[in-house]
């Protein structure tokens, strides 16, 4: 793999040829040969786990059996049972949270997770089961927490009523917990915390949604098209630091229906064309999925978009974290972006909007609540002075 670490070379091939195995004979035999070469089976599955795409490499595995130590195959083996009783459960908690919110007039739309899994691989035990992640309207989510509560489901992080009414307008999720464990359920009503300034349109959004069939039972999922804006923008987030976020877009990017012309359309608007450009490069050499023509004609050419993704790649496969509370974090989050007004409301919303970490680290009472603005402007200046 390029800008691979030569100690790494043979595993990292090993998780880009699960990414896109198809059972192709010549597939099979190149697999073969590779195995007979010294593996590192520990981490290999480290990394498996780590890029959550151990699903994915249970699939290419089993079928080379003969060439896999026997208790490292039954690891996978049982590795990949756990994941698809989780998947199971997710499922049916997937229908009865959904089952719920729609019952009482809310629409949800999943669009991660389990669903994932099922319209874009096509198996719900291909891809690593986490949580379930369902996107709502901004205005339902006060009667969303109340139905949640009464499934046993709490906030993972409670919030004052003036405190949720202004997270409404600056974040994106809530978190649940519930007995069966933390974070086990994400509602959204945007795409990502307001700060990041893109304003994607959510109503939008909703009246584009198609029906896909998740464990058997029919639900509405954003459009493949919107699918794709939504996944780039997360997996641009969190720096595209896992693999199986380039796998899930390699998947979409292959689907011949891809309407590019309207996925350029909304990234310009949005002012996230380089995040898709950096998105499209990083699949084309971590996965190996060629970029289309009509993507290639659709989105302007970006030498800014290669530089980046040169500095990506090599921090993804060099295991390399970002802070994302650090000025290098916020510089990168900056670059990624084409259009300066765009960066200017980043910068501005990044100074004066406060949230869950300013109001834990002081109490205001209510009529004072307009000063965490200037509690989040200290505390980055804080940060800028040391760093």
């Amino acid at each position: 793999m390029p800008g691979a670490s030569p100690t790494l070379e043979r595993e990292w091939s090993l998780l880009k040829a699960a990414c896109t195995f198809n059972h192709r004979h010549e597939e099979i035999e190149s697999l073969r040969a590779r195995l007979r070469g010294p593996i590192r089976w520990k981490l290999l599955f480290d990394l498996a786990e780590a890029h959550g795409v151990q699903p994915l490499l249970h699939r290419l595995l089993s079928g080379v059996r003969d060439l896999v130590p026997p208790g490292e195959m039954l690891a996978l083996d049982r590795a990949n049972q756990t994941n698809l009783h989780k998947a199971l459960f997710l499922s049916r908690e997937l229908i009865r949270v959904s089952d719920c919110l729609q019952a009482i007039g809310i629409d949800v739309l999943p669009y991660k997770g389990v669903a994932l899994a099922e319209t874009v691989y096509g198996d719900m035990v291909l891809r690593q089961a986490g949580d379930i992640d369902l996107l709502i309207r901004p205005h339902d989510l006060v009667r969303a927490r109340m139905a949640l509560e009464e499934l046993g489901y709490q906030p993972h992080l409670p919030l004052s009523e003036q405190q949720e009414r202004a997270y409404l307008k600056s974040g994106y999720e809530c978190a649940f917990d519930s007995a069966a464990g933390r974070n086990l359920l994400e509602v959204q009503w945007a795409i990502q915390p307001r700060f990041y300034a893109v304003d994607f349109d959510m109503e939008a959004l909703f009246q584009r949604a198609v029906s896909v069939t998740v464990a058997g039972r029919s639900m509405k999922a954003p459009s493949v098209e919107d699918l794709f804006l939504v996944l780039s923008l997360h997996a641009a987030k969190h720096v595209w630091g896992r693999l199986i976020w380039l796998s899930d877009l390699a998947r979409m990017v292959k689907m011949p229906s891809l309407d590019w012309t309207f996925i350029a359309s909304q990234a310009w608007s949005m002012g996230v064309v380089r995040i898709l450009r950096v998105s499209l490069i990083l699949t084309n050499r971590l996965v190996g999925t060629p970029v289309p023509t009509t993507a290639d004609a659709s989105l302007p050419t970006d030498p800014q978009a290669q530089c980046l993704a040169n500095r990506i790649q090599d921090q993804i496969i060099n295991g390399a974290t970002l802070d994302t509370e650090s000025v290098a974090y916020f510089k990168l989050m900056l670059q990624l972006r084409e259009r300066r007004s765009d960066r200017l409301r980043f910068l501005t919303r990044l100074a004066f909007t406060p949230g869950p970490s300013e109001w834990a680290a002081i109490r205001f009472p209510e009529p004072l609540f307009p000063l965490y603005r200037l509690v989040r402007l200290s505390r980055l200046a804080a940060r800028l002075v040391g760093a």
